[in-house]
């Protein structure tokens, strides 16, 4: 697990969240968990969140459904549509259901670490303005428990 002070700052911008994170991982191995739906389904979501993927359909044009469980026992229906995938250097999908949101996911080798930028921006600045409270927390929860699973697949 990558110590907190190596976390490189939350950036926003009006519509847009950027987080990103150093991992002590290879590239490949962290292109893996964020594409391999048996891996995925154990991280994906903030603290005390559970995933029940109904689809995930890795190619453009591919169709992710899912539904986050919450903790308080809401559940909570995603969908999301992949756009491109660049093995292992980016992944890019929209977020279609709840808040609509385009992603893009980088994974860049730094001398067999990886550097993670995942950036989220939002269609209108209202609807960032709705969801940004939790998701710049949410994103650092959704990286801790990445890095948790990527500690049992190597």
């Amino acid at each position: 697990m990558i110590e907190k002070e190596n976390i490189s700052a939350q950036t926003t911008s009006d519509r847009e969240v950027v987080s990103v994170r150093m991992i002590d991982k290879p590239r490949e191995l962290v292109f893996q968990a964020w594409t391999d739906p048996d891996h995925l389904i154990h991280w994906w979501g903030p603290s005390g969140f559970k995933n029940t993927f109904q689809e995930f359909d890795l190619r453009p044009g591919g169709n992710w459904r899912f539904i986050m469980h919450g903790p308080d026992g809401t559940d909570y229906p995603n969908h999301s549509v992949f756009v491109e995938i660049t093995r292992p250097e980016r992944l890019v999908f929209n977020h279609i259901s709840a808040h609509y949101y385009h992603a893009n996911v980088s994974f860049e080798d730094q001398a067999g670490k990886t550097k993670l930028t995942f950036r989220m921006r939002f269609e209108t600045v209202e609807e960032y303005e709705k969801v940004k409270k939790y998701v710049i927390e949410g994103n650092e929860q959704n990286f801790d428990r990445l890095e948790t699973e990527l500690s049992k697949m190597v």
